[in-house]
């Protein structure tokens, strides 16, 4: 018996607008909101929304047997509750099936594990609670950024609670074994690793309607064919791909619906079941532990990190704009919070990239710039001015350590003094009160001395009022 593990992945950035030098200092808003309107709104128009109902049909049709798993970023799930909210009401739907289950990432999909392992854990922490708070689920496998692994970052990983960790193939990390097994980490042997499957993923996301391709057209029946006829100990395929893959990269007019809608059917008559990553992790045992003691991917024929980090200029904008992280997190200001996130995505840094591309990357497609000089040259001016108004609020002249020790003694202080405020406000409703019983010592009027018998008249006239009642009885 064979399974197949579905994985999709959803992300888009906040997109940065023309900003030019003589803005900084000026304009503190960084965003091409029409941008991102736009762009969203096509691809959930023919990808997200109809896959999702046929995804929906699927589980219907195939009595729950058929499951997917998504990993959404926070910042594609803020766009889409801006501008698509059907689509979370859609994933609300898919979610309530019980065939569907959400990974952990990094909230702002960015670079953080590999620069700032404290940013990093705030951000998964971010990002889960935002699915909790959507959808209702607490994720149990995690997924970085373009699957980003190394040991490092499994050790992390597993200190985070995380059971499983999906991630690349690459060649260079795995040599003769396949990606078609449950392996383990070798810094983190409690924690699993699920391998795409790279060839038969990009089979279905950039190869589908290429008329050029050997193996052009691509038939359901033929897909399964080969997934069947591949070696019997060899019995978990990883499907990793973009969700927009089906109707945006692969258009409805290629038959990408109606191919992915066939694959169950196929699939039954050979036995061969879908699983979610945490049921792959139930049923299946590691078979091996796998050392990366340097960062992959699942970007570029090399696997690596050099779409992002490959050039000076990409290098050069990271460990700036991660020089200030500990600065950002003391700072309680919402605005900075929220930059400070959204200039994190790695998209920023893969729109520099000097590589020639070749594999059809959803970056690239989706780049607003004429060349990688100007991305880098519009994100420093960006990042220029962030510095500054986080400098404004902790001057660079004040080291990381002494600022810490100061904003500590700061928050001690406010701590007592609103202990101290509380204690008072305690004692103001403990104060004895004055014989009449009206008024706390403190709030009594002045009168004269001779003057206060007058306060018995209340009495005498709550007197009077009661008279007619008992007149009554």
């Amino acid at each position: 018996m064979k399974a197949i593990c579905f994985y999709f992945q959803i992300h888009q950035p906040f997109r940065l607008k023309h900003y030019r030098f003589f803005d900084i200092g000026n304009d503190h808003y960084y965003y091409d909101d029409f941008a991102d309107d736009d762009i969203i709104t096509r691809i959930a128009q023919r990808s997200y929304l109809p896959a999702n109902e046929m995804l929906l049909d699927m589980i219907r049709e195939n009595g729950k047997k058929f499951k997917v798993a998504f990993s959404i970023s926070g910042t594609a799930l803020e766009q889409l509750e801006q501008y698509v909210p059907e689509f979370i009401d859609s994933m609300k739907e898919l979610a309530q099936t019980g065939c569907v289950e959400f990974l952990s990432e990094t909230y702002a999909h960015s670079l953080s594990s590999l620069y700032d392992p404290e940013e990093f854990v705030a951000q998964v922490k971010a990002h889960d609670e935002k699915i909790f708070q959507l959808f209702g689920q607490r994720p149990k496998v995690f997924r970085n950024t373009e699957l980003i692994y190394d040991d490092d970052i499994a050790s992390m990983v597993k200190a985070m609670g995380f059971k499983a960790a999906i991630t690349a193939d690459a060649k260079h990390v795995l040599g003769w074994r396949s990606p078609n097994f449950l392996y383990c980490s070798a810094s983190a042997p409690k924690l699993k690793l699920l391998l795409k499957n790279s060839k038969l993923s990009d089979d279905i996301s950039f190869r589908f309607s290429n008329p050029e391709w050997a193996s052009y057209p691509l038939t359901a029946d033929k897909y399964i064919h080969w997934i069947n006829e591949l070696p019997q100990e060899e019995q978990l395929v990883n499907l990793f791909m973009n969700y927009d893959a089906l109707g945006e990269l692969q258009p409805r007019e290629s038959g990408i619906f109606e191919f992915i809608k066939a694959l169950p059917r196929f699939a039954a008559e050979h036995d061969i079941q879908f699983w979610t990553p945490s049921e792959v992790v139930s049923k299946f045992k590691p078979v091996a532990e796998l050392a990366v003691p340097y960062p992959m991917s699942w970007t570029d024929e090399a696997r690596d990190t050099s779409a992002w980090l490959g050039n000076t200029l990409q290098q050069e904008a990271v460990k700036k704009l991660y020089s200030i992280g500990e600065r950002v997190r003391l700072c309680t200001d919402r605005r900075i919070k929220q930059d400070w996130n959204y200039l994190q995505a790695s998209d920023h840094f893969f729109y520099m990239s000097t590589k020639h591309n070749d594999d059809g990357s959803v970056h690239s497609h989706y780049s607003p710039y004429d060349s990688p000089y100007t991305a880098f040259t519009n994100y420093m001016n960006v990042l220029s001015d962030f510095m500054t108004r986080v400098e404004e609020q902790y001057p660079a002249s004040i080291d990381n350590e002494e600022l810490n020790s100061l904003l500590l003694t700061i928050r001690n202080q406010e701590q007592e003094i609103a202990k101290m405020h509380r204690e008072v406000e305690l004692l103001r409703n403990n104060i004895v009160k004055d014989t009449t019983g009206d008024f706390p010592i403190d709030e009594v009027p002045e009168v004269e001395p001779a003057k206060k018998k007058a306060t018995a008249k209340p009495k005498a006239a709550t007197a009077k009022k009661k008279a007619p009642s008992a007149k009554k009885q």
